[in-house]
């Protein structure tokens, strides 16, 4: 897909629960507090024009100018190259400089852009200038530049924001378009309407998307599911993975977030669960965006991200919540399903030390025969060792 620079944010709900304890981290890497920098006169003349522009580091710093004085000098920038170097700097979350190079690309006639590079300048343009700026330079593109791309990506700019009206209007222009979208488009307005708790929305969207003929992907479920499971309506949470289990797109990702949810639901005693009752604390979090964070886990485990795993567990500590049993079977399912044996020790650590919820032997022996049921024996195995380790095997259960 062309708008693959999208591909990242595809899921879809790190709440604002997740982004603080992101943020203080976010902050400190584009700032630069972890290098030196140096004055923009004293950037070293490398050949080497990646090096000139990620040494500028600080913000105040030029990219522009870099880009000027190495054509200056007779060097040619590649297309190619500029996008690299785009997507380095993205990553890093220097935005400003990322936006200069797009400048660049757009300011050079002698570049044949594509509609990705139009919707990175709006994603950009939203990060820098704010969303009303990005607002204004799509509804001045060309018709033509007026694409799947470029109407996603300030699709996501409302998303993110929440703006849930401009959202919908934009929403609805893509619907009344010629165009053809595929289901990153319609998982952006699931996204928002799971961040702005209209969960009973979500089932409409992907009804809109199935009656296009776009065929929903494991973002899509995963919203999808998510948006069920915080209603509580498990029926229906279960006939959604009975569907997805016959989709033709089903892959190793697929299976193993099929594994993970049915264990979820069934080891999770979701059945069980009540509407209405809140984790407490000083700010709450209701049972609902714990469902909801649980299958965001699921779903990357599924995808066979641990980085995405640790990221979010790590975020859902810190916020210091009451986490209850279920929290802890879906991290350490996940970990399980991945191998990572090392990481489902350190979590039944963890629940061990936790003062809202006592840990649960009989949980633990539920997934090992959950695992053993899907004839994954080796990692029940893998679990069972780790309690004798710890000795815990034979632990009375309370």
């Amino acid at each position: 897909m062309a708008h693959r620079w999208l591909r990242l944010r595809r899921n879809t709900v790190l709440p604002c629960l997740l982004n603080r304890a992101a943020t203080a981290t976010a902050t400190f890497a584009s700032s630069g507090a972890v290098t030196t920098h140096l004055p923009e006169d004293q950037i070293p003349n490398s050949d080497d024009l990646r090096t000139r522009i990620l040494s500028l580091r600080l913000p105040k710093r030029s990219a522009t100018n870099v880009l000027h004085k190495w054509a200056l000098q007779g060097n040619p920038i590649p297309l190619s190259q500029l996008r690299d170097i785009s997507k380095e700097l993205r990553r890093s979350h220097r935005f400003k400089h990322a936006l200069e190079i797009s400048e660049w690309m757009v300011g050079h006639e002698e570049y044949e852009l594509t509609d990705s590079d139009y919707a990175v300048r709006i994603d950009l343009m939203t990060k820098v200038f704010g969303i009303d700026a990005a607002e204004r330079y799509f509804e001045g593109l060309p018709l033509p530049t007026k694409t799947v791309e470029t109407y996603t990506a300030l699709l996501h700019s409302y998303a993110a924001a929440k703006l849930t009206e401009k959202a919908e209007e934009l929403y609805q222009r893509i619907k009344d378009s010629n165009l053809s979208f595929d289901a990153l488009t319609y998982n952006e307005m699931m996204t928002l309407y799971m961040s702005v708790g209209q969960f009973e929305k979500v089932p409409t969207v992907v009804e809109e998307l199935k009656q296009q003929k776009v065929s929903p992907d494991i973002f899509t479920y995963n919203l999808w599911i998510s948006s069920c499971a915080a209603t509580l309506n498990i029926d229906e949470v279960r006939k959604i993975l009975d569907e997805m289990s016959h989709d033709a797109g089903s892959n190793e990702s697929w299976i193993r977030y099929l594994n993970l949810a049915n264990i979820y639901v069934s080891v999770g005693h979701l059945d069980n669960a009540t509407s209405n009752s809140l984790v407490e604390n000083e700010k709450r979090i209701t049972q609902s965006q714990w469902i909801t964070y649980d299958f965001l886990i699921i779903l990357y485990a599924g995808l066979g991200s641990k980085d995405k795993l640790d990221q979010i567990w790590n975020s859902l500590r810190m916020t210091k919540q009451k986490m209850i049993g279920r929290n802890y079977i879906c991290i350490i399912s996940s970990y399980l399903m991945l191998g990572h044996n090392k990481e489902v020790d350190e979590v039944i650590d963890q629940w061990k030390q936790s003062t809202t919820t006592d840990f649960d032997l009989l949980a633990c022996k539920r997934i090992m025969a959950a695992f053993t049921d899907i004839g994954l024996a080796e990692m029940a195995n893998n679990l069972n060792m780790v309690l004798i380790d710890r000795n815990l095997s034979q632990e009375n259960n309370n």
